[in-house]
């Protein structure tokens, strides 16, 4: 993916500017350059070519991008043809070279086993997918950044702008990667991709209880939530329904239609045609301060920010 490589360096670049700008002669620059493990053109996602510098076996942080894939699992052939690299990264690791990834080139790292037992980050939408093939390592779900010191995963595509962040605040300080970041138009490193999860675009077995039970709440989204109705509707006890429910999901019903909910009201918010009172309303909830708590809470953004921000 090209924009998690030109991100990275363009990121850098903006900041090797700052720093010359505004601390001249303090900071040396830092040097991006993109490394293939083959020779001949590398084939970015789209079909763009772009001609790298061979690897040469040392650097102070090797970052390594994710792949194009289009669908859930088949990991066994998108990385089989990566061998390359994937050797690339073991004998830099055999080396203690500092290790970065953005996105789903977390699942590079993993596969040539320099994961084990490291808290990481991948993008939300194939954390399923990474924690079953790679139980060995310490999914942090929904974060952006991991930062361990000498290594450093990242979650979805723009990530790689924030892990830019970072690098420049390692080398540079707070304030230089600071001004960057205003020029570059950003908020400074995100925490959470839990307000870009959109569970709509998972992979859904419907065959499953959890499924069934997601399917009648969403049927009834603007109506209370009773626990014990619910269970009676799946004619099991609450203790039953909560332990399959999280057995299968690692949450409850309730949490899981406070997300639907709040998935819902973003999607009448995006649309700009309902007052606050009638979204919230819509979406199973009396009060408009109660609502407001719980959507800040899952996206960083009151529900008036959150319209202001994709609406202007």
């Amino acid at each position: 993916m090209g924009t998690e490589l030109f991100a990275v360096a363009d990121f850098v670049l903006i900041a090797n500017h700052m720093a010359a700008a505004l601390a001249p002669g303090r900071h040396a620059p830092i040097s991006a350059r993109i490394v293939a493990a083959r020779p001949g053109p590398i084939a970015l996602a789209g079909g763009h070519l772009l001609q790298a510098t061979p690897w040469r076996g040392h650097c102070d942080l090797l970052v390594v991008p994710g792949l194009e894939v289009s669908r859930f699992g088949g990991w066994g052939e998108n990385l089989a043809s990566l061998q390359p690299e994937l050797r690339l990264l073991q004998r830099a690791a055999s080396k203690d070279t500092p290790l970065a990834s953005v996105c789903i080139g977390a699942f590079l790292l993993a596969e040539a086993g320099v994961l084990k037992g490291r808290r990481i980050a991948t993008a939300w939408l194939f954390e399923r997918d990474f924690a079953s093939r790679y139980p060995q390592a310490r999914l942090a779900k929904g974060a952006v950044v991991c930062d361990e010191q000498d290594l450093i995963t990242t979650g979805a595509v723009t990530s790689a702008l924030d892990l830019g962040q970072l690098i420049a605040r390692r080398h540079f300080g707070v304030d230089i990667s600071r001004a960057a970041a205003r020029v570059a138009l950003l908020g400074g490193i995100r925490a959470s991709q839990q307000p870009y999860v959109d569970p709509a675009l998972l992979p859904v077995d419907r065959e499953s209880m959890a499924t069934r039970v997601d399917g009648w709440l969403a049927a009834r989204l603007a109506q209370p939530y009773h626990l014990a109705k619910l269970a009676d509707a799946f004619n099991m006890s609450t203790r039953t329904l909560l332990r399959r429910y999280r057995e299968e999901t690692g949450t409850t019903p309730l949490a899981r239609l406070q997300q639907v909910r709040v998935e819902k009201a973003k999607q009448l918010l995006e649309a700009d045609e309902m007052r606050l009172d009638q979204i919230v309303g819509a979406v199973g909830y009396q009060d408009v301060a109660t609502f407001s708590r719980l959507f800040r809470k899952c996206t960083g953004n009151s529900p008036a920010q959150y319209r202001r921000r994709l609406t202007g």
